[in-house]
């Protein structure tokens, strides 16, 4: 058992060490709103130093939860622990957290000194401390020469910036970011995602981010807690919630997927086969999934798993014909939305290794998609 938690605090894992404990406990946590339940009996355990990610779209209480956890909202029914402190009857003053809204909320007759310096007054923190302090974070997020500048002088990402480090001066041991990436565009999101996690990684600071994209989700979380209507659908690392989701909803929310309906009737501990007339031929798992045949499922394939043939290779199993109706070229991959024989549309990216690469597959060609036994994921629910 030692040997297994020494392992799985090396490899930065550990929720999968059964004797670890959590920073953050949230026990069977309820929030409702009249009669609305905003968090409906939400359990979870968050570790200290983990960058978690809530996901879900809007209104699935993943803000509700965050503003719980800050103390600006009190559970209906439940309990918070950070720390192992129940959170119950203290204050978000007095919380160890701090909160960076979607809006940064910057004092717009401020500098961006005196904006990340506020806090510290109103500790009444020593003024050399403060300078100190202030000079370091703003060394952190690459802002010291903006210092003198107001809010209204800095671009969107520049804002976020000051937002970061006003949340991160105080040394909080937990940091609540609720979209805080919402307000910048693709390319610079996509660069202040990596800062971020490189000041997290340098601080250890426990960090929770609210958000509603998948994609800044899978890149800046160690773990991700999917909510759909108040409850967490699934909680698990970036790769888990993609590879291996438990749900439908689950599996359509992350990314891209194709899913089939179908009806198992085959399933040995070696494999199963599910008979689908989406497909016009059984889809074959290489792996047993625990259910008695006769079971219906939904079968979930993602579109970069899957191959377009333009001659059948006579497989039995895992091979359905159909239709390119239409070709999106994207650069780095290109997407085909094909037509199956059942009229089941399916979208298939295959990836452009060379440049300026004729298509050997264009719109309307005859094709055959194929799949590999262990691309598929059976969904019971």
């Amino acid at each position: 058992m030692a040997a297994e938690r020494a392992k799985a605090e090396a490899s930065g894992q550990p929720w999968n060490d059964p004797d670890a404990v959590p920073y953050i406990r949230i026990e069977n946590v309820t929030k409702k709103f009249g009669d609305f339940v905003a968090v409906n009996d939400v359990s979870l355990d968050i570790y200290r130093g983990e960058l978690f990610a809530l996901l879900g779209g809007s209104g699935c209480g993943k803000t509700t939860l965050l503003r719980m956890l800050a103390g600006f909202e009190q559970p209906t029914s439940g309990r918070i622990y950070i720390d192992g402190v129940d959170m119950a009857d203290i204050p978000p003053y007095e919380r160890p957290t701090n909160m960076m809204f979607q809006s940064y909320a910057l004092f717009p007759h401020m500098s961006v000194e005196q904006n990340i310096a506020f806090g510290l007054k109103q500790d009444k923190v020593p003024a050399a401390e403060i300078k100190e302090r202030v000079g370091n974070i703003l060394d952190m997020v690459q802002m010291r020469q903006f210092a003198h500048r107001k809010p209204h002088q800095l671009s969107g990402g520049q804002r976020q910036r000051v937002a970061l480090a006003r949340s991160l001066v105080k040394e909080p041991k937990l940091l609540l970011l609720d979209e805080p990436l919402g307000a910048l565009d693709k390319k610079l999101r996509e660069a202040t995602q990596f800062e971020i996690m490189n000041i997290q990684d340098r601080l250890g600071i426990t960090f929770i981010v609210v958000t509603h994209d998948q994609e800044e989700a899978m890149t800046l979380a160690s773990r991700i807690g999917v909510m759909n209507h108040g409850q967490i659908a699934q909680v698990g690392t970036p790769k888990e919630i993609y590879e291996y989701p438990n749900t439908k909803f689950v599996a359509d929310f992350i990314g891209s997927v194709n899913l089939f309906e179908g009806q198992i009737v085959e399933d040995e501990p070696g494999h199963v086969v599910i008979a689908c007339e989406e497909t016009g031929r059984p889809i074959y798992i290489d792996h047993g999934i625990s259910t008695a045949p006769g079971a219906y499922c939904w079968v979930a394939i993602r579109p970069e798993k899957m191959e377009l043939l333009k001659t059948d290779p006579g497989s039995k199993s895992n091979c359905s014909p159909g239709i390119v109706k239409g070709v999106a070229y994207m650069g780095n991959l290109s997407i085909y939305l094909i037509r199956l024989d059942s009229g089941k549309e399916v979208k298939v990216t295959m990836s452009n290794q060379r440049r300026a690469a004729e298509h050997a597959i264009d719109w309307d060609d005859r094709v055959f998609v194929t799949w590999h036994a262990n691309s598929p994921v059976a969904l019971l629910s």
